[in-house]
């Protein structure tokens, strides 16, 4: 999981079970993958904020591809958890 999303600006692959308040007010999904006992399964657990990531953040970086401007700017703030 660490490799596949490394050059992803705002996805971070986490060692324990994300929750929403680490990602509050900010651009970034959170991810954690863990075996389950069965056999060939995994269980993901993701969180991301839906008003920043969800709609007005997609928008933005929408916006700076469009215009070929860096896709992070803008959208880099840190969560608002302290």
């Amino acid at each position: 999981w660490q490799e596949f999303y490394a050059e992803k600006p705002f996805v971070r692959v986490v060692d324990d079970v994300p929750a929403s308040r680490h990602v509050r007010g900010s651009n970034y999904c959170l991810l954690a993958a863990f075996d389950d006992r069965i056999d060939g399964r995994v269980i993901l657990f993701s969180t991301l904020d839906n008003l920043v990531k969800g709609s007005s953040g997609q928008a933005i970086q929408n916006m700076n591809l469009m215009f070929g401007f860096d896709e992070t700017a803008g959208l880099q703030q840190q969560p608002l958890y302290p």
